[in-house]
C-alpha cells in the first residue's frame, strides 16, 4: 500500500502544481478532505481550488519537486522544495516580480487512491521576505 500511496503524493506534486492539470484534484482529493498548514483549514477540492487558483495566479511559474518520501500505512511525507516568480495578484497584492524559492513539508492520508487528510508546513514569512513585503498579509 505504501507503494500506492507514495504515487499518489508524486501525481499531485507532478500534475496539480507542475503540470497545472487542476481536474487532477477532483481525482486524487477526497470530497471530504480536509487541508491545513497554508491559511484556513480547507474542506475538500472546491475550497482548495480557490487557494490553488490564487497561488497559480501569484506563481504561475511555480515549480516543485519532491526532494524526499516517506510512507507507512496510509501516511505519506514529502519534503519539497520549490521555486516560483511573483508575477500576480492572487495573494491579495500586487506582483513583486521577484523570484521565491521554498522548502517545505507535506503529510497526507491516503484511502483508496486519493488524499483525505493533508498537513503542510512551510516558512511563509520567508516567501514573503523574499518578495520584499514587511509583514504577511491576512490568510487566503
Amino acid at each position: 500500500m505504501s507503494a500506492e500511496n507514495k504515487a499518489v503524493l508524486r501525481r499531485w506534486f507532478e500534475d496539480v502544481w507542475n503540470k497545472k492539470k487542476i481536474e487532477t484534484i477532483d481525482q486524487l482529493l477526497a470530497p471530504g478532505a480536509v487541508v491545513a498548514g497554508v491559511g484556513r483549514d480547507m474542506h475538500g477540492p472546491e475550497d482548495f481550488k480557490v487557494f490553488y487558483r490564487a497561488y497559480c495566479d501569484a506563481f504561475p511559474d511555480v515549480r516543485l519537486q519532491i526532494d524526499a518520501l516517506v510512507a507507512e500505512g496510509d501516511l505519506v511525507v514529502a519534503r519539497f522544495s520549490g521555486t516560483g516568480t511573483h508575477t500576480g495578484g492572487g495573494l491579495g497584492f500586487a506582483p513583486t516580480n521577484r523570484p521565491v524559492k521554498i522548502f517545505g513539508m507535506a503529510m497526507c492520508r491516503v484511502e483508496k487512491g486519493r488524499i483525505v487528510e493533508g498537513w503542510n508546513a512551510f516558512n511563509q514569512m520567508e516567501m514573503f521576505q523574499q518578495m520584499g513585503v514587511k509583514e504577511m498579509p491576512p490568510s487566503q
